[in-house]
């Protein structure tokens, strides 16, 4: 699981657009109990998601044409130029150059060759978020994709990532790990897109889960703030009861109430 012992290839940020940031500070405070602090005038809008004086995640407002809202993961990378390079090589897209954000680290916005957005982050003064694996902070990250062996093969390129096979009802599940890091650093999993009626793959994409509570009351809350249930909660032995949701503005995240340990 995810913890803020980052390593090069494990999500160490992650951050929500929405064209109503009033609106998702409230939706997410409710749901999370996150309070939100600004970054200051020269930072556009953007700003910080906080539990108890640590930083979760980062949230910022987008132009009025955007109409749906997005969670974009973060990656470390220790030269965020040469992971850009290697994106390129790897048939994948540079959405937004690296730039340097204020001294605090340089980030870029990339695209996977199947569609899916992500963020890369070489931590400057900002190592990336100060809680993990906690109620109410991210937890786990999963790819969407219609082609899992395309998929490994291009993040194992760009960012160095490890896959392995865990065994679940219905077949292997597909995780993920920073290179040389072994199982016990997995963060992540990747899971196929089915195909649409018309034999098209739906769009690729990240998808983040925060670890709550009690699944079905975050599921309930959200619901009554606006949000829509896209998977409703189910229990997965071994692993917890989780759900997939979207914020009010389209956003997706899913929440969890893992299972204690196995000893």
């Amino acid at each position: 699981m995810l913890t803020t012992r980052f390593v090069n290839g494990a999500p160490n940020w992650l951050d929500v657009g929405s064209p109503d940031i009033d609106s998702a500070i409230s939706f997410y405070g409710g749901l999370f109990g996150w309070q939100f602090q600004s970054a200051g005038p020269e930072a556009g809008g953007y700003g910080f998601f906080q539990l108890d004086g640590r930083t979760v995640a980062g949230g910022m407002p987008l132009p009025p044409e955007h109409a749906s809202s997005a969670w974009t993961v973060y990656f470390q990378s220790p030269d965020a130029e040469a992971t850009a390079k290697a994106v390129e090589q790897a048939h994948g897209a540079v959405l937004f150059q690296p730039m340097d954000v204020m001294g605090e680290g340089h980030m870029a916005v990339l695209r996977d060759p199947a569609g899916a957005a992500f963020g890369i982050w070489q931590p400057g003064r900002t190592k990336g978020v100060d809680i993990a694996g906690d109620p109410g902070s991210l937890t786990w990250v999963e790819l969407y994709t219609p082609d899992v062996a395309a998929a490994a093969a291009f993040y194992h390129a760009s960012l160095g990532l490890e896959t392995s096979a865990a065994p679940m009802p219905g077949g292997d599940y597909t995780c993920l790990n920073p290179a040389d890091a072994g199982e016990e650093a997995m963060f992540g999993g990747v899971v196929p897109l089915d195909l649409d009626p018309t034999g098209a793959a739906s769009g690729a994409y990240w998808l983040a889960y925060f670890e709550v509570a009690d699944a079905d009351a975050t599921v309930a809350k959200a619901v009554e703030s606006g949000g829509k249930v896209t998977m409703p909660a189910t229990t997965m032995e071994g692993v917890g009861r989780m759900a997939q949701l979207t914020d009010p503005h389209g956003a997706r995240f899913a929440i969890i109430t893992s299972a204690p340990p196995q000893s």
